[in-house]
């Protein structure tokens, strides 16, 4: 079967673009892991607009429900895209079941992955003390003192995940000031058990069976600084997934895939790509799920001018 499109992704960008394609009757495929993407990971979102509060599962859940609502939509999750070649017009999709798929475009949403530090210890400790997901390790930390590296939104809401369970909570901030959301900011530091380090480059991590201490440089005056901990959460934003295709599109220095912002288009004929994945200014939901619809509404109109 070869189909008009066929969507990467069930993050918000990919469930938004998807149920936009069955109400335009697009013949279309989704190919999805799982539903929700980064935003499983949140215990709380406070600016999903509808919604005071909705948890990352919650959200997760409704775009999924959302999405098999719409009778035209063809879904397959639970699966990975483990290469995309393009011959000709058609680019032709493989799965991790070994499944192979034709489509005349594709709408790329495969957001990002955790940034790591690559430093020693890292590695050593992963799962012993050393974690990326807050919302999935903060009880581990129960009564523990925790080193949270990052102070941008990632990283302040490690903290917001970890204030019910840790004893002390220390920030580790490269630049001068926390990055992240002010009020979030402020709601974190009420709670008594926070502290802020600012001007900090961690240096190594620690341990014996678990991580027991972290170094780290005061960049101010160049001090090898050491702190006790049980636990590293390291929240230092993202890594795009863009390497399926970063052979033939175009991608920025951090390996953001190049997109038209008008109209979501690669610099690949038939390939478009929306959210974190991309070159956009803001990795957040609400932006995700309007360039995801912005995507589909230039597909729709590619498409049509196809056939005409």
């Amino acid at each position: 079967m070869l189909y008009d499109l066929i969507i990467l992704g069930g993050g918000p960008a990919g469930v938004a673009a998807g149920i936009y394609a069955a109400r335009k009757k697009i013949k279309f495929l989704l190919l999805t892991q799982y539903f929700g993407g980064q935003s499983v990971n949140s215990a709380s979102i406070e600016n999903f607009i509808g919604f005071k509060s909705i948890s990352g599962i919650e959200l997760a859940k409704n775009l999924e429900e959302h999405l098999r609502a719409q009778s035209e939509a063809e879904i397959k999750d639970g699966v990975t895209v483990v290469s995309i070649k393009k011959n000709e017009d058609v680019f032709e999709i493989t799965d991790s079941s070994g499944e192979i798929y034709k489509s005349k475009t594709i709408l790329y949403t495969l957001g990002s992955g955790y940034k790591k530090l690559n430093i020693p210890g890292e590695k050593e400790y992963e799962g012993k003390g050393v974690f990326y997901c807050s919302i999935c390790d903060a009880p581990l930390m129960k009564e523990k003192d925790v080193v949270v590296i990052g102070g941008g939104n990632s990283g302040l809401e490690a903290v917001r995940d970890l204030i019910p369970y840790a004893s002390k909570i220390t920030i580790l901030e490269f630049s001068d000031n926390p990055k992240g959301d002010p009020s979030t900011y402020e709601k974190i530091m009420s709670s008594g058990k926070v502290s802020l380090i600012t001007s900090a480059k961690i240096e190594k991590i620690f341990g014996d069976k678990f991580v027991n201490k972290i170094e780290y440089q005061d960049l101010k005056n160049g001090e090898k600084k050491e702190i006790n901990v049980s636990g590293v959460f390291i929240a230092v934003g993202w890594k795009p997934n863009s390497g399926l295709i970063k052979d033939f599109v175009k991608i920025d220095k951090y390996e953001h895939i190049i997109v038209d912002h008008k109209t979501f288009q690669t610099s690949c004929s038939g390939l478009w790509a929306a959210g974190d994945v991309t070159d956009s200014l803001y990795a957040q939901i609400n932006p995700a799920i309007g360039d995801g619809v912005k995507a589909i509404l230039n597909i729709y109109d590619y498409l049509q001018n196809k056939q005409s």
